[in-house]
């Protein structure tokens, strides 16, 4: 199996990734109030933790509740 085979399954996937990450910035900076942690600890998050799992904590334990 080579590159090649699985751009299909890849493409889609560092899209969604990408999309996951950039919404989750935009609302770490545009937001004051965390549940859990602070700004630049969840930035840090966010990238460092860029395979999803970063972007998806950060919805589950630390995004405030409207």
């Amino acid at each position: 199996m080579n590159i090649k085979d699985m751009l299909p399954f890849l493409i889609p996937l560092v899209i969604v990734e990408l999309i996951l990450v950039i919404i989750t910035l935009r609302h770490i900076f545009t937001h004051q109030h965390y549940k859990r942690g602070t700004r630049a600890f969840w930035v840090v998050m966010t990238i460092v933790g860029m395979q999803f799992w970063g972007p998806i904590l950060y919805f589950l334990l630390g995004k405030e509740d409207a």
